[in-house]
């Protein structure tokens, strides 16, 4: 196995390829190091299989679908990533190859609801900011959850075998790598500590937000970049009302007025989970050329719907600051409708 960290910055991107077969992946990378992830696999005479990101971004634009357009390769990303673009929906468990590598993906949410650790060859595990290198991952972004994060800590990363290498998605202090036994016994975050004492310490750490937070996390859950799209802020989402699967349903079967709008793609909308009767497509990126047409709905009770309602939610923010003011979201999205059995047309 060739491995490797590709940026030499704080932020860290992963190269696992198998030389042999000529095939590799990259987890993490970075749009605006996309060159030198071409340039890499060049030398190498690679050809790339799959990206993924471990998480949903906040800090940096993800470069997976900059790679996807490029090579051709797949990417991957876990069942509720808000992110459209995806080939490949992971699994907690399911099982990756680069030729003759093996790899395990791990669900282990906290820092993010959709964040996922690779288990490479059973000797390393690639951690994105679940937990770093002497410290873990915030856990105060929107569907970030202290308490998640220590049980995907202490449950499936500190279960593995002690001499597992740890190789985090960011580092600001110089490390490179670190081991499962190592974190265990030193991380002053985590270890010895219960999951109320875990909780405690993060819901104190008064964190100041990434800088273009907004620019670059909404534009990575959407894959919208768009000037006359002005992303909500944080405490605009904070005020949308999310509405509860079964009260949307009870709502339609009761014939009760209102307009679902789906802000999915349309290979989406069409796709595995289906859409709701009746709901209009409306794709995020085409909002701003659509507000002509949605001006006959500004009194009119409006209820947004994506995947996993991160997008929706954000379109719902977008539509508040444009003065729609009955605008709600259908909370956790088709995911949620499919799995409580809510009928849904193709």
């Amino acid at each position: 196995m060739f491995f490797t960290e590709l940026n030499n910055t704080q932020c860290k991107s992963y190269l696992i390829a198998d030389i042999e077969s000529g095939v590799a992946a990259i987890i993490d990378p970075v749009e605006s190091l996309v060159n030198r992830y071409l340039a890499v696999l060049a030398y190498h005479q690679l050809k790339l299989k799959f990206v993924a990101d471990t998480h949903t971004h906040a800090d940096h634009r993800s470069g997976c679908t900059a790679l996807r357009r490029l090579t051709g390769a797949q990417v991957l990303m876990h069942e509720i990533s808000p992110q459209p673009k995806v080939d490949h929906r992971i699994y907690d468990g399911d099982e990756l190859s680069v030729g003759e590598i093996k790899i395990k993906a791990l669900h282990t949410p906290g820092h993010t609801p959709d964040s996922l650790s690779f288990y490479v060859n059973e000797d390393r595990i690639l951690t994105g900011d679940v937990i770093l290198i002497q410290g873990t991952g915030r856990a105060d972004f929107a569907g970030g959850n202290a308490g998640d994060q220590y049980d995907s800590i202490t449950s499936k990363i500190f279960s593995l075998p002690d001499e597992t290498l740890l190789f985090p998605g960011h580092d600001y202090r110089g490390n490179t790598q670190s081991t499962v036994a190592s974190e265990k016994a030193l991380n002053p975050r985590i270890a010895g500590k219960t999951r109320e004492q875990y909780i405690e310490i993060m819901d104190n750490l008064n964190l100041p937000l990434p800088e273009r937070i907004q620019e670059v996390l909404q534009i990575n859950q959407s894959e919208v970049d768009d000037d006359r799209l002005k992303f909500p802020l944080l405490a605009e989402l904070n005020q949308v009302l999310q509405m509860e699967p079964l009260t949307v349903k009870n709502n339609i079967e009761s014939a009760k007025e209102m307009v679902i709008i789906d802000v999915r793609e349309a290979s989406e909308y069409h796709g595995e989970l289906g859409h709701i009767k009746g709901s209009k497509l409306v794709p995020m990126a085409e909002i701003p050329a659509s507000l002509d047409s949605l001006e006959a709905f500004r009194d009119k009770e409006i209820i947004l719907v994506c995947r996993s309602g991160v997008r929706s939610t954000t379109a719902a923010a977008i539509l508040k600051g444009l003065g729609f003011a009955h605008v709600k979201n259908l909370k956790d999205g088709m995911l949620a409708w499919n799995k409580l059995g809510y009928p849904v047309e193709t």
